[in-house]
């Protein structure tokens, strides 16, 4: 009952009124969308802006589908920006007292490598050790055939765990499918039931839905490019692939509605909003600045909450800083180019001081040597693919390697080909990114490597860069 009475005072502890953005401001930001998405040829984008604890702006721009203007209302695929929410399931089934996170998985779901060892809260928080079964930003070879989550459970759960729960922290989308099972046997409903019932009805967010039913022609489709080629929308993934990890649907106005919440500490109890945005501490000490489903960050003295997420032609960027009481939500239906994290930057930049600018860092001189290698031989129009994994075979079609060679050669020979930032793990590889150079450009290469020096590449993908 106190929780319950908390969140019904937080309810009535919102601003009578909002500043308004200003006509230079709306101009600004009009002009930061419609930049973004000409220079990176970024079929559309849907954005919510929340100031003073308030939506002050939504608006879309482009085209969402073949003949289908973009429009506020239509839902966009958030992916990974759905963690949240399941996430927030599992502490709303806590608070019933039909589970506690931190019981080990093996209590309520058996079968899962290191199930005795592992707890809900680290399904949450990415510490579990389980590894992610989609770290590509493609996709792959099976998810064009339906599948479930007890599909997706039997080939990646049950592997060998990649550390012992607690020493790392691993993003990893099939913990969240585990979660999400164990959310749906607790409560006894559809994930999205459970969410609809707690969550969504109650914050109006009708335009709520399971992505899968999203990947027809009323919806927004999915985009992407093979280096700088044309733009083509992709082929969506079989049912069945996302689930709890990622497999919501929204309008930026919703998501924001769900911001809002977050920020005035309503509808759920407090100590749960408090939860969820308290970051993991590792077993040697060490924080890597996540929680139960979002990420958490300390910028230019702000604290911001903040979570991305990417589909099959998709890309989400979510970010809340609860003290400013401001929120920037942007969706767009590519994922071929970094412009949805650079729009939502500078919208950022219109209602806050700008965060500074990230570090980079080296990387190894022989996975560098290798990228550049590979770089090259698309230049060329001709690949070896005994550099490849299975799954990069697989990605590079001979339409894959005509579009990188048609779109990579003009540009003749990089000024500078730079790694940019350090390599992370994920899913069983070695993640680095790199920033090539020309003239009057830059591009951003995104790499996945195997283990060792001699690792085999698993993602080469090209994108435009600032």
């Amino acid at each position: 009952m106190l929780k319950l009475t908390l969140a019904l005072l937080a309810l009535l502890a919102v601003p009578a009124t909002a500043q308004p953005l200003t006509p230079a401001e709306t101009a600004a930001i009009d002009r930061i969308v419609t930049t973004a998405l000409a220079s990176d040829q970024v079929p559309s984008a849907s954005i919510a802006i929340v100031r003073d604890g308030q939506i002050v702006l939504t608006k879309a721009y482009g085209t969402a589908n073949t003949g289908l203007p973009a429009t506020p209302a239509l839902p966009y695929q958030v992916a990974s920006n759905s963690k949240q929410f399941t996430a927030m399931a599992l502490l709303l089934l806590e608070d019933e007292g039909k589970l506690s996170l931190d019981d080990p998985v093996a209590k309520h779901l058996p079968g899962i490598s290191g199930g005795d060892r592992i707890t809900l809260r680290q399904l949450l928080n990415h510490t579990s050790g389980i590894q992610d079964f989609w770290p590509q930003d493609y996709s792959f070879e099976a998810m064009s055939r339906p599948t479930t989550p007890q599909g997706i459970v039997d080939i990646w759960a049950k592997k060998p765990l990649d550390f012992a729960p607690g020493d790392q922290w691993q993003y990893s989308n099939t913990g969240y499918v585990v979660a999400g099972m164990i959310a749906e046997k607790v409560s006894g409903q559809p994930l999205v039931t459970y969410l609809t019932r707690r969550i969504f009805k109650p914050l109006g967010m009708t335009s709520v839905r399971d992505q899968d039913d999203t990947n027809t022609p009323a919806f927004p489709a999915g985009y992407g490019r093979y280096a700088l080629g044309p733009v083509r929308q992709v082929t969506p993934p079989a049912r069945g692939w996302l689930y709890g990890a990622g497999e919501l649907s929204m309008t930026a106005e919703d998501l924001a509605k769900w911001d809002i919440a977050r920020i005035n500490r309503s509808l759920i109890p407090a100590d749960d909003w408090a939860v969820q945005e308290t970051t993991v501490k590792l077993n040697d000490g060490s924080d890597p600045g996540y929680g139960l489903g979002v990420g958490i960050r300390t910028v230019a003295g702000r604290k911001v909450v903040r979570h991305t997420g990417e589909a099959v032609g998709f890309l989400s960027s979510n970010s809340v800083w609860p003290a400013e009481r401001a929120a920037v939500v942007v969706l767009t239906n590519t994922w071929s180019s970094g412009a949805y994290t650079r729009i939502a930057r500078d919208i950022a930049a219109v209602v806050l001081p700008p965060p500074p600018a990230a570090p980079q860092d080296a990387i190894a001189a022989a996975q560098a040597a290798r990228a550049r290698t590979v770089f090259d031989q698309l230049r060329a129009g001709a690949l070896d693919r005994a550099l490849l994994t299975a799954n990069a075979n697989y990605y590079f079609t001979p339409q894959a390697i005509a579009d990188f060679h048609s779109s990579l050669a003009p540009l003749g020979e990089p000024t500078a080909f730079e790694p940019a930032g350090k390599p992370v793990l994920r899913g069983g590889f070695a993640i680095q990114g790199y920033t090539v150079k020309y003239p009057g450009r830059t591009l951003d290469l995104s790499t996945f490597y195997e283990p060792g020096a001699s690792g085999r590449i698993e993602q080469f993908l090209v994108n435009p860069g600032e």
